[in-house]
């Protein structure tokens, strides 16, 4: 299953994207309103939870400066990735794509398939002003 975020264009360099994108601290300022734990575990490694959903461990998998930093499931029973293209529009401008990717079977994909894409939509949504306030 591929699932696309809507593309957001960011008042910031590609650069400061990337930056901000690579400090997994960061997320907790992308998290929709639903949210209902966030707690990073390492320097690489979050939890987090929304209301109704189960725990997901995400960990930091590749970083490509300053163009891609690719999030994945860390552990657990489900296996997908979350990628973060970063795309330079101009000097203080960039667009940016998130990717999920993940193998699930049919069953599965048909019950995540809704929140998965509302998740990824909102933290799509949140980027330009958490980017831009930090």
């Amino acid at each position: 299953m591929n699932l696309n975020s809507p593309t957001v264009s960011v008042e910031k360099s590609a650069e400061d994207c990337f930056m901000f994108l690579s400090d997994i601290q960061n997320f907790e300022k992308l998290m929709p309103e639903n949210i209902s734990k966030f707690e990073v575990l390492q320097t690489d490694k979050f939890l987090f939870a929304l209301k109704g959903m189960p725990e997901i461990v995400l960990q930091k998998k590749e970083e490509i400066s300053p163009n891609k930093v690719v999030l994945g499931a860390a552990g657990g029973k489900l296996d997908f990735t979350l990628t973060a293209d970063i795309t330079p529009v101009s000097e203080n401008k960039s667009n940016i794509l998130l990717n999920f990717s993940g193998n699930f079977n049919p069953m599965m994909t048909m019950m995540i398939k809704g929140p998965i894409s509302k998740f990824i939509e909102s933290l799509a949504k949140n980027m330009p002003t958490a980017i831009l306030i930090n």
